[in-house]
């Protein structure tokens, strides 16, 4: 599983970001028509397959079995309409956000590529109705995943890395340090930098 994931709302910023060395990005695409959730998304699945990145396609499993995408990431609410056999057969990955313990032993049973654990710090790009869960919680999830790898998302800086990854995380997604940046390459190339140490 790459250490750096990063996650976009929009195609442009697959196209800017990804060739600066990233290799694992989420798509994640919110209130806009189908037609544009397509248009953008097989943007991205070329534009990944050429710079050797893997596209992560968030919520829309439907668009991205059509369109031949590989992997997709759902949250617990998309867990319910999302139809996993058709997923399997397509050979489609799916990583799944968890909350709770409760969310934690569901997401393991379908036996996903990934579980994620958020927010791990305070969050400023959405409100949540979870507090933040810190690191004793992710070394706990990571306990109780076993192999499955943890995706620790929210409120993480390179700063915050050292500690997320000490506590077991094996990947960091990132949305608001980098969609908030100055410069987002440049915060990018921070990332990644910081990443491989």
């Amino acid at each position: 599983m790459e250490r750096f994931y990063l996650i976009v709302s929009h195609v442009s910023q697959v196209e800017l970001l990804v060739p600066l060395g990233v290799r694992l990005v989420q798509l994640r695409l919110k209130d806009l028509p189908d037609h544009e959730v397509r248009r953008q998304i097989a943007r991205a699945r070329d534009f990944c397959a050429v710079h050797d990145a893997q596209l992560v396609v968030n919520d829309h499993w439907q668009a991205a079995m059509d369109l031949n995408c590989g992997f997709v990431h759902l949250g617990q609410e998309d867990m319910d309409t999302a139809d996993f056999p058709a997923l399997r057969r397509h050979g489609i990955r799916f990583g799944l956000s968890t909350h709770d313990e409760a969310e934690l032993d569901r997401a393991l049973a379908l036996d996903p590529s990934y579980v994620a654990l958020g927010p791990v710090y305070e969050t400023l790009l959405k409100k949540m109705p979870w507090a933040p869960q810190g690191l004793d919680r992710v070394t706990r999830w990571k306990a109780l995943a076993g192999s499955t790898p943890l995706v620790a998302i929210g409120g993480l800086t390179p700063e915050r890395l050292p500690g997320v990854f000490a506590a077991g995380a094996d990947s960091a997604a990132v949305v608001t340090d980098i969609q908030q940046a100055p410069d987002p390459e440049a915060r990018t190339a921070t990332w990644i930098e910081a990443c491989r140490r």
